[in-house]
């Protein structure tokens, strides 16, 4: 419908809203269909690079057979959402936006039958527009359809107009990239800062054992970064980080007893672990138990089973030694939204550098050491390497060069 009032793009609509929707706290992620990359919209309207930050991480991610304009995992303020709590994972959100086009008409019908198509495959899905444009009809629409409605204004305020009822739904690949990314083993933002497998398996031990753990970790020659290993540490699942406190998880008490039983104490585990101090051996083959656990620890991380089981099917179609972007493009073709989600930057510059505003993948773009996402290209692949699942260590994107970086599994079967 045209209405009066100050004119809203579509791209300022979808940067008001996500702001609001996903402010970027922790267990929180979202991205932006990669057609709001570009610099300009519909005929030749500019999008102001402070909405494109705002905007990005872009990725295209297919849900409900379709890509919706934003999509987000996150618990939502009850005022959101008919129902406060939706299991024991926050739900997987879809935005479908619409703004003023070059005639001054809002096309909310529109938006609300494509969030409904996208309900097929998220919890919750909404149309965000302004709120001058959104009619009685619409909501009436919206209500029968269980699509909530965001009106938005222009000073940026958004607020619910209507309220949709949290639905379970099939989970999908792409749905399953997002999930991953907000939850504590995400890759989004540092994830692993260290690439030493035994710097995350030293820290439930010193967790454990009695007296303050930064102080141990350092007695002990283990690790002198605490925070990263903490970090690292909570993403291969050995610990659980509260607001107040540092829990083992089921992974990380297996830890502290596997060093009791081997050493006898945790403390004398603990001793263990300065013999490997500034080693560059490969963990496996210096400490071959400590490198089975670290196997096994580092294999359970989903991102390491989704690479080791395409790496098979890349060596089984002929290929035991692919290249960097060779499995990036591989990946891309079975998994689009993990691959991107897992090996590039989530900044706006190397989204907008290697993929199409369709979603397709620029392939030269992955010839740029820079573009990659440093924790899966250099931290994970060379926990890789020590935990003997690769044949070959990772290396800072900056001294990275993609086609000469080989990802090999050292058992192929």
């Amino acid at each position: 419908m045209s209405v009066s009032g100050g004119s809203l793009s579509e791209p300022t609509v979808l940067a008001h809203t996500k702001r609001r929707l996903f402010p970027g706290d922790d267990d929180t992620y979202a991205v932006v269909d990669t057609q709001f990359a570009s610099e300009h919209w519909l005929a030749g309207e500019p999008i102001e690079r402070a909405v494109r930050e705002t905007l990005a991480p872009f990725n295209r991610v297919e849900v409900g057979g379709g890509y919706p304009d934003l999509i987000g995992v996150r618990a939502l303020e009850s005022e959101f959402l008919a129902v406060e709590r939706f299991g024991d994972e926050p739900p997987l959100i879809a935005v479908e936006a619409k703004g003023h086009t070059a005639d001054g008409t809002v096309d909310t019908r529109r938006g609300i039958v494509q969030a409904h198509d996208r309900l097929h495959g998220a919890n919750a899905a909404y149309l965000a527009a302004p709120e001058p444009a959104v009619t009685e009809t619409d909501r009436t629409l919206a209500r029968e359809l269980n699509i909530g409605i965001l009106g938005v204004d222009s000073a940026g305020s958004v607020e619910p107009l209507e309220t949709p009822r949290v639905v379970g739904n099939r989970t999908t690949s792409a749905a399953n990239a997002i999930r991953f990314q907000a939850s504590a083993q995400g890759v989004a933002d540092q994830s692993f800062g260290l690439n030493h497998p035994k710097n995350y398996l030293g820290y439930p031990l010193a967790h454990y054992a009695d007296g303050d753990t930064a102080s141990l970790l350092s007695r002990y020659k283990v690790v002198s970064a605490t925070d990263a290993a903490r970090q690292g540490a909570e993403f291969l699942d050995l610990i659980r980080v509260h607001p107040d406190r540092v829990t083992l998880t089921g992974h990380g008490r297996e830890v502290v007893r596997f060093g009791i039983r081997r050493h006898g104490s945790v403390e004398a585990a603990l001793e263990a672990f300065e013999d490997w101090y500034r080693s560059t051996a490969r963990f496996i083959d210096a400490a071959p138990a400590w490198g089975q656990l670290a196997r096994r620890i580092v294999f359970a991380y989903p991102a390491t089973q989704l690479l080791v089981t395409e790496l098979e099917n890349i060596h089984a179609d002929g290929n035991p030694t692919p290249s960097l972007p060779t499995l990036v493009e591989y990946l891309h073709v079975l998994h689009p939204a993990f691959a991107v989600e897992l090996f590039v930057r989530g900044d706006e510059a190397a989204r907008r550098r290697v993929l199409t505003q369709e979603g397709d993948l620029r392939s030269d773009a992955l010839e740029d050491g820079s573009i990659y996402h440093a924790p899966t290209v250099f931290q994970l692949k060379a926990m890789l390497y020590h935990a003997g699942i690769v044949t070959e260590r990772g290396a800072e994107p900056h001294r990275l060069d993609p086609t000469e970086d080989v990802w090999a599994l050292c058992e192929r079967l």
